[in-house]
């Protein structure tokens, strides 16, 4: 399956690369002839097939990041190009020739910086989602959960990110913090580097901060990330529960990538399910088969809303939940967008964004 999706994404880079290059034929078409034109069509092929080359012979974390980035300046030409010939079918019926191809080629690049523009936007300005629940089990006292997933900590997005989540955890005035997955972006070099440490210690709430490993935690620097983050005085839960005061059980899954982890019933074998279960799982794969479970809260994120659309289409094909809400049976599901990013500071159709969860028991 995943050998069928790479050969259909390098099929629509290479069509998508067509279209860019066919773009910047016609927005330098005043200025070039066409031997200019043969050359700009050739260094986009360039471009596109250099970068598939440096993935397929894996030649480092940057590649991916550099082709990421590609494959958004393709899109986004792409919507340019779609706009731009829909601006064309209502110009042309009132608007000479000339000033209107000027017009055009003016319109078409700042599009595509507009589009950049509101992309890195989302990506730096989290926005705040509240959500209201009641559970069918005791709880003496209202419960504020504050939820960030996905922070990807990393040269892209740092110690200034931290802060402002703690900010915001702050101004909200949340009970407890869940943090599920994908805490670093591969490794803890540029968290070493930019000496993060002392603004994730800034994370507090009065029942604690609870966190588990997601998929880029799991790259080989798993051990690394999870001395981190506890040295940051946040508990990392990995494939394993605890009680907090003898009034909640929160229960944290690694990601699928750990092929040793047991499933959710098992880690909820043995335990006071009679209590509110808060379960934290990277992942929300599983949340058809939790909904069986007394699992009350789940918290999950990984698919980023898709990030930049029109992957929010395509996740919401292969998830039962790809984005938000959802109560099925007993249990409350919550799919965030992410708190950061992976691989370039863009986002469209989604936002960098915060839950804050009000839960309410039985009296």
């Amino acid at each position: 399956m995943r050998s069928v999706i790479f050969v259909a994404v390098l099929l629509v880079m290479q069509l998508f690369t067509f279209g860019l290059g066919r773009s910047l034929q016609w927005l330098f078409a005043p200025v070039i002839g066409a031997r200019g034109r043969r050359w700009l069509m050739g260094a986009a092929f360039l471009v596109t097939n250099s970068l598939i080359a440096g993935l397929l012979l894996q030649l480092g974390h940057a590649v991916f990041r550099w082709t990421a980035l590609w494959m958004v300046v393709l899109l986004f030409v792409m919507y340019a190009a779609m706009a731009t010939f829909l601006l064309y079918l209502v110009l042309r019926r009132f608007m000479p020739q000339k000033p209107m191809s000027r017009s055009l080629r003016l319109f078409a690049p700042l599009f595509v910086a507009g589009l950049f523009g509101v992309a890195l936007y989302n990506a730096y300005t989290p926005v705040i989602r509240h959500a209201e629940i009641n559970i069918n089990k005791k709880l003496e006292q209202p419960l504020r959960i504050g939820m960030a997933s996905d922070m990807h900590l990393g040269i892209l997005f740092g110690a200034k990110r931290l802060d402002e989540l703690a900010a915001i955890m702050n101004r909200e005035k949340v009970d407890i913090i869940l943090l599920p997955g994908d805490l670093m972006d591969d490794n803890v070099i540029a968290y070493r580097a930019e000496n993060m440490r002392p603004s994730l210690e800034k994370l507090r709430a009065p029942l604690g901060v609870y966190a588990t490993l997601g998929n880029h935690d799991l790259f080989g620097h798993e051990r690394e990330i999870y001395e981190e983050v506890t040295k940051a005085g946040i508990r990392v839960l990995a494939n394993e529960s605890v009680v907090i005061g003898n009034r909640l059980l929160v229960v944290g899954r690694n990601d699928d990538l750990d092929k040793k982890r047991p499933a959710t019933a098992e880690l909820l074998k043995n335990q006071n399910t009679a209590l509110p279960v808060l379960l934290l799982d990277h992942r929300p794969t599983d949340i058809e088969t939790h909904a069986k479970l007394p699992v009350d809260v789940q918290v999950s994120g990984h698919v980023h809303n898709g990030q930049v659309a029109p992957a929010n289409l395509i996740v919401r094909l292969l998830n039962r939940i790809s984005y938000g809400y959802e109560q099925i049976g007993n249990g409350h599901f919550f799919v965030t967008s992410g708190y950061g990013f992976w691989g370039v500071p863009l986002r469209l159709g989604s936002q960098s964004e915060v839950w804050i969860i009000d839960v309410k028991g039985q009296p």
